[in-house]
């Protein structure tokens, strides 16, 4: 199978096809895979309406049966709920105005209810790797489009998971972003609180690409939150692990192997595994189903499945249903106990930066999950369904195969709006995995993956004197929000000087002739902390632009010509440490 990414679907346009052509050989797949459980409805004109131009330009889009697509029925996998909306979901219409032609809507358990893909009455989308093996859920037949090649990306949904497991079970990347940052306006709600446009696609490039283009906040969705600055960790990393007793005995033996494998793919990396507890997610985590949270999931459809639609799938309207069970009370005692869990998980987010978690801790095979509807779903989302009710952003990354040849992944973590984060380190960690990319029979280091575009908000901004890492006002950058991002050094462009004060700092001042490099410390600071920092800096310091060693621009502070005449020339001693160590 050709390259399945979106940047060798770009190479081929540069090379002479056109969006057209890449629109009508998707439609040509999806015909030859021939599985009719896998889209409930498909376009007639998604060529026509296709885009010629935009970064998603010739992107066949599969769109999870619960989003709508203007002109495409939505029926959530349940016949008798079909409607036919007149304009697109808030995501959908980014991205086609991206370039990105839905090309039909996909299979999925019924009112996104499910962590198995088998809950729908159009059937059981075929998993690539095993027809046997459930493909995950809810987002089935989304994650079952990307990982057979049919198209280089899709929109799901993730409320417990299902973002994540769908990936799992298909050796994907699911990208479940900070609740919050992808509209839900044209979304049938599962529990409307908690859920998330989730996207899937072959690399987590890809599926940072498409995320972003689909994110942004929506004044018509009262869900939507707007992405504030925030500094993201540099460098090394603390990746927080559960301990041994949370594992064995919980997690098939070949699905451990591998998440041990991806751990120490970490640390090859460079990151530090720190042990945690973890008992606060995985409390959270049974509260999704344990607690009064299912009654959110009756608010939304509970008096259209009353009637006893004959669609409706059995399992699924027997755990919507029991939201009548829970009362005001349960709901305030669930809330209260969830504060309670989420003041324990911040405890453990001052220790790591990122969670590394097993995605799936079995993947049984329909039979199984027929055979036992409720024990085998419930398993599935031991280390899912906290993510939603902890405010966190979540990453599956693909993380190689069993002995028996089906996929293993895992999922990275971390605090909300730390997206970027997660695309940084998924991306590093996918290219050192170096596990299959669905069924394509490519892998990472067979095609060329570009790393992912990040914005995380914040600014860089040079530094060379007290407020470097140890110095006296230290202290106060990383209170402003600070992140340190690394060494640096300055182009042969610049003098320094000692500006009297207390405490003592350097002048560093651009010249045209007998300059030097003088090394210090790039931080990125939301941009509300560089406002306030240089409120705190004096004359005549002012902020500029610092020419780096390695041809960069950043922000930095230099001195005034006029204030740094007359003061002592430091720059032979090569940094300000190396002045204060000699002084």
């Amino acid at each position: 199978m050709s390259d399945p990414t979106i940047p060798a679907l770009r190479a081929r346009l540069a090379a002479g096809a056109t969006p057209a052509v890449e629109l009508r050989a998707a439609g040509e797949r999806i015909r030859a895979w021939n599985d009719p459980a896998l889209f409930i409805h498909l376009s007639d004109d998604g060529v026509q309406r296709g885009a010629d131009s935009g970064p998603l330009a010739g992107v066949a889009l599969a769109v999870k049966d619960n989003i709508d697509v203007a002109g495409m029925p939505t029926t959530a996998g349940c016949p008798e709920f079909a409607y036919t909306p007149t304009a697109d979901a808030t995501v959908v219409a980014r991205l086609r105005a991206a370039g990105a032609v839905p090309v039909g809507k996909t299979n999925l358990d019924q009112f996104a209810t499910g962590l198995v893909g088998v809950r729908s009455p159009h059937g059981v989308p075929r998993n690539p790797w095993d027809a046997a093996l459930i493909p995950g859920g809810s987002s089935s037949g989304s994650a079952c489009a990307v990982a057979a090649g049919l198209v280089p990306a899709a929109l799901g949904t993730d409320t417990a998971g299902s973002g994540r497991v769908p990936a799992a079970c298909t050796s994907i990347v699911g990208l479940k972003p900070t609740k919050g940052w992808l509209s839900t306006t044209g979304v049938v709600p599962a529990v409307r609180s908690l859920d998330c446009v989730s996207v899937f696609a072959h690399t987590v490039s890809d599926a940072w690409q498409v995320a972003t283009l689909a994110a942004g906040f929506d004044a018509s969705d009262p869900f939507s939150r707007r992405r504030p600055e925030t500094a993201l960790p540099q460098g090394a990393l603390r990746i927080g692990i559960p301990t041994d007793d949370e594992l064995v005995g919980v997690v098939d033996e070949v699905l451990l192997i591998a998440y041990r494998a991806a751990l120490a793919g970490l640390t090859s990396l460079g990151h530090r595994l720190v042990p945690i507890d973890y008992s606060p997610f995985r409390e959270a985590a049974e509260l999704l189903y344990d607690g009064a949270w299912v009654a959110e999931r009756t608010t939304a459809v509970g008096d259209f499945l009353a009637g006893a639609p004959a669609g409706a799938d059995a399992t699924v309207a027997g755990i919507i249903r029991g939201g009548h069970h829970h009362s005001a009370l349960a709901a305030w005692r669930g809330t209260y106990r969830l504060a309670h869990l989420a003041r324990a998980a911040e405890a453990q987010w001052l220790r790591t930066d990122v969670l590394c978690l097993p995605t799936i801790v079995t993947h049984p095979t329909v039979a199984a999950v027929r055979a036992d509807p409720l024990g085998l779903n419930s398993r599935l989302g031991r280390f899912t369904n906290f993510a939603n009710l902890l405010d966190t952003c979540a990453l599956a990354i693909p993380a190689g195969l069993t002995p028996a040849g089906s996929p293993a992944g895992v999922t990275l973590f971390a605090p909300a709006w730390h997206d970027g984060l997660l695309a940084r380190i998924g991306h590093e960690l996918q290219l050192r995995l170096d596990a299959p990319l669905g069924a394509t029979g490519l892998r990472p280091s067979q095609i060329a993956i570009v790393p992912p575009v990040i914005d995380d908000g914040a600014i860089a901004v040079a530094l060379f004197g007290a407020h470097l890492s140890g110095q006296p006002l230290n202290p106060r950058l990383v209170a402003l929000g600070g992140r340190l991002a690394g060494a640096i050094r300055t182009a042969p462009e610049y003098r320094c000087v000692l500006l009297p004060g207390t405490p003592a700092r350097p002048g560093l001042v651009r010249v045209a002739d007998h300059g030097a490099s003088f090394a210090g410390e790039l931080w990125r600071l939301p941009a509300a902390g560089v406002g306030r920092l240089l409120s705190e800096i004096s004359a005549p310091l002012g902020l500029g632009t610092i020419r780096l060693d390695d041809g960069r621009c950043v922000a930095g502070f230099l001195c005034e010509a006029l204030g740094a005449a007359g003061q002592r020339d430091i720059t032979t001693s090569g940094s300000w440490r190396d002045f204060l160590a000699g002084r």
